[in-house]
């Protein structure tokens, strides 16, 4: 079967690659959907944490059910799916405490281990959604929204409350809509005015601020000079999280979404002034996955506005180096097969 590998950063290989066995437990699905992510962009560059190469990257997926034994989530050949490409053991701390997003033993599809570049992969029919009611590419996007989702249901987000979310790519604009269902006022943050101009039509942010145009003056004005009581990064850029410190409101909360592979550190006397809540929120579970069927089901999601750019399988080496280029506009990549 065709399939595409990471060899070392900057370098992709399109090769053939023996199909997947059968093994119990497991479903053969047929790959029709890859969302590229901003994972797959670092680890293509060499910047992305917890990676070893070569590598099949993709874990933002939707496909079809090939081939699955009887099983008790009523999966059937033919079943329209998606993935949740997150791994856990089951059986350490955190498993037990139902937090299985960040299972002690985490492996993590198209990081740890080969992802969905290719035709065909094996999966537990335990993470797979069926997905029969939408269309793929509303199950190809369920992964990355449900990561925005999870941050939202972790931060407790009240009605009313002033809410910013720092960087307007896929898994920022996943926070905004989320903390919008709560009823909060949402404020997005970026340095790119077109990703801003992005979050007021797709995704009706309340307020958007240009970080590099006096950003702490401009969230003083927001909200009346208490500051946002809850602050999500979700950049994965270094500077931009400590930074965020400045942000949240006395007594309020920073979220850290995005992840990024280097030391974080910030001034203790402001961070005890505040009395911050920091926070980390890591993958999603499959609740979060539920809650974001039921948004775009609901209408408060639009799949096909959120994907700008698309090629198909045998085109995508050609395609990814412009996806890395903020002057393409891409939001969310899609890859058809």
């Amino acid at each position: 079967m065709k399939s595409i590998i990471c060899e070392e950063p900057k370098m992709f290989k399109a090769t053939n690659t023996e199909k997947p066995e059968y093994q119990k437990g497991n479903a053969i699905v047929n790959i029709k959907r890859i969302g590229i992510c901003g994972t797959d962009l670092h680890a293509f560059m060499g910047n992305q944490p917890f990676f070893k190469y070569p590598r099949v990257l993709g874990h933002e997926l939707a496909g079809v059910i090939d081939s699955i034994e009887d099983n008790s989530k009523g999966l059937q050949k033919g079943d329209q799916v998606s993935i949740i490409p997150y791994m856990e053991c089951g059986q350490c701390i955190a498993c037990r405490n139902g937090l299985t997003n960040c299972c002690t033993d985490m492996k993590v599809m198209g990081v740890h281990f080969d992802g969905g570049m290719c035709e065909q992969i094996s999966v537990p029919f335990d993470h797979l959604i069926q997905t029969n009611g939408l269309t793929l590419d509303q199950s190809a996007i369920l992964e990355p929204l449900s990561i925005g989702a999870h941050a939202v249901r972790r931060s407790n987000v009240k009605d009313g409350e002033f809410v910013l979310v720092i960087g307007a790519g896929p898994i920022g604009l996943g926070v905004i809509t989320a903390a919008k269902q709560t009823g909060a006022r949402v404020i997005a943050m970026d340095i790119n005015e077109e990703r801003l101009n992005f979050s007021r039509e797709w995704a009706n942010v309340d307020y958007t601020i240009n970080a590099l145009k006096t950003p702490v003056d401009q969230l003083m004005d927001i909200t009346d000079g208490d500051m946002p009581t809850v602050v999500f990064d979700a950049t994965g850029n270094s500077k931009s999280m400590m930074d965020a410190f400045q942000y949240p409101a006395n007594g309020g909360k920073l979220i850290f979404v995005g992840l990024v592979k280097s030391d974080i550190t910030f001034d203790d006397p402001l961070f005890h002034s505040k009395e911050l809540t920091l926070l980390a929120s890591r993958n999603a579970t499959k609740e979060d996955f539920d809650f974001v069927i039921q948004s775009i089901e609901n209408g408060y999601i639009d799949a096909n506005r959120f994907i700008t750019h698309r090629s198909n399988f045998d085109n995508l080496i050609n395609e990814f180096d412009n996806w890395l280029k903020p002057e393409t506009g891409v939001v969310k990549a899609m890859v058809e097969l």
